[in-house]
């Protein structure tokens, strides 16, 4: 007889956008499998997914509590009883998920059905809350989730994201229990009416929100753009990098080897915060088909280092407490000029900004009058790769752009001004210091978004620009291994 193939639907999910993903069964029990596999076996453990999309956590925490309880609960009928009634919990993120997760946990849209695996006498909606949430509008924003007024003050036949878990001040409001686990898939931005398709970062805020139930275990999976912080993530990432109770993080670096088709700039993770543990975090990254394996303090630079092999390199580089490279780079638009300044057909200095060059008068130039005449090594505000990511081998460029502008040009916000000389030989050290792997790798230590900033330099030495160097120089220079070596030369490439 030929075996009939029954794909899982939860597969077959088409996602209807980078902001809020469907997770894969595969993937759920990946992150199901770092809970202790006792808590399967305790007929009186609670779970809450507050972010519930398709269901399938409690479709397969249902499942493998059904497998470990036979013993503790024999009987079929009062064993499913259990699991459904006492134990598994969804708050969900809009009505129409709310469906999807009763049909995915009880095989129908109503858990009081005749349809429902659940048999027991509840109301329709069985563990699985859902009731449209309103904003709470405090000078035109969100009190609870930052929303613009503008944006989302909309009718009732319009969704209006005012996600259920966190527009409460207490979540506990939901079901009045404690929870052993909550374990989820947030919502991961929401526009903020900034320019373009500026949006904010919201799943911060489901874990904020989490932690306020004080369960045993918390487990998430979200973007890994937290790492370097920024957009309003600052905060988040310190509370974040100082807690010793995330007991391990799991990322990838691309999030298509975590969710098949989805493009999120700075790839995504999943972290297991445990609340009675403290010490060490388990990093695992999950890159080009092999795992790195690291034990670290999370805390032990001002932003998370993704790879264990690179925390190594900066620690040994930061042996020589040297100044870094950050202490002069320009802020944002260093001659006080904005992306709108445009060239024009005559004036006394040269001007350079994304459309091309021109002129413009230096009775415009609104700051550091002071560097006009000085020699000035360049680079866009925008990184190469997009938001981190390599390309088909595995590498990354970093760097757009970089070039010398000569004395008397001066340039737009487009473009950060790395240093400036008074003598052209040095301005060409430090363009060729930039353009090595060892400089672009640890700047990209610190480049998960599309952005490059000051603060990106703060791992790069700053070194005396007299001479010129090679990567290998500094790789004996601050004795750097062979693995180490061959780290920073797969995954940077070569820049003319």
């Amino acid at each position: 007889m030929k075996k009939r193939h029954n794909p899982d639907v939860l597969n077959c999910l088409a996602n209807l956008s980078s902001d809020e993903v469907f997770t894969t069964p595969s993937l759920a029990n990946e992150i199901l499998d770092s809970l202790p596999k006792e808590i399967f076996e305790d007929k009186t453990s609670t779970f809450i997914d507050p972010c519930l999309k398709s269901g399938i956590f409690l479709r397969e925490i249902a499942k493998r509590l059904d497998k470990q309880l036979v013993n503790t609960l024999p009987e079929k009928t009062k064993r499913i009883e259990n699991i459904f009634k006492n134990q598994v919990f969804g708050i969900a993120t809009t009505e129409l998920t709310s469906l999807m997760g009763r049909r995915t946990l009880y095989c129908s849209k109503k858990a009081d059905s005749k349809y429902s695996l659940f048999d027991a006498s509840v109301n329709e909606s069985g563990n699985i809350f859902y009731s449209r949430s309103n904003h709470l509008w405090v000078n035109s924003r969100c009190k609870y989730c930052g929303a613009p007024q503008d944006a989302y003050n909309r009718n009732d036949e319009l969704e209006t994201y005012a996600y259920p878990f966190i527009h409460k001040d207490n979540p506990n409001l939901f079901f009045d229990m404690k929870f052993d686990v909550v374990i989820g898939n947030p919502p991961y931005q929401i526009s903020d009416s900034g320019f373009g398709k500026s949006a904010k970062p919201i799943y911060n805020r489901f874990i904020e929100q989490a932690k306020k139930l004080n369960p045993r275990h918390l487990l998430m999976i979200i973007p890994s753009r937290w790492y370097a912080g920024g957009k309003g993530l600052d905060e988040f990432r310190n509370e974040m990098l100082n807690d010793k109770r995330i007991k391990k993080i799991v990322d990838y670096p691309e999030a298509k080897d975590c969710f098949p088709g989805v493009d999120i700039a700075g790839g995504v993770c999943y972290f297991h915060w445990q609340r009675d543990y403290e010490g060490l975090t388990e990093v695992i990254n999950n890159w080009r088909d092999e795992k790195q394996i690291s034990y670290r303090k999370l805390n032990e630079f001002d932003t998370f280092i993704r790879f264990g092999i690179a925390s190594n390199i900066i620690k040994k580089i930061r042996t020589k407490n040297e100044l870094t490279l950050d202490s002069v780079v320009s802020s944002r638009a260093a001659f006080g000029l904005t992306t709108t300044v445009k060239a024009k057909e005559t004036g006394d200095l040269n001007l350079i900004t994304s459309k091309g060059e021109g002129k413009i008068s230096s009775g415009e130039v609104l700051n550091n009058k002071e560097l006009i005449p000085k020699w000035k090594v360049l680079t866009s505000n925008i990184s190469y790769d997009h938001a981190g990511q390599p390309n088909k081998n595995g590498e990354r460029k970093v760097l757009a752009k970089l070039f010398l502008a000569p004395p008397n040009t001066v340039c737009t916000e487009t473009y950060l001004v790395i240093d400036t000389f008074d003598n052209q030989e040095m301005a060409e050290n430090l363009e060729a210091f930039l353009k090595l792997k060892f400089t672009r790798f640890l700047i990209a230590q610190m480049t998960v978004s599309q952005h490059i900033t000051k603060g990106r330099f703060a791992f790069v030495p700053k070194l005396n620009w007299n001479k010129k160097y090679s990567d290998n120089e500094l790789y004996s220079k601050y004795e750097l291994d062979s693995e180490e070596i061959n780290f920073i030369e797969k995954t940077i490439m070569k820049m003319e």
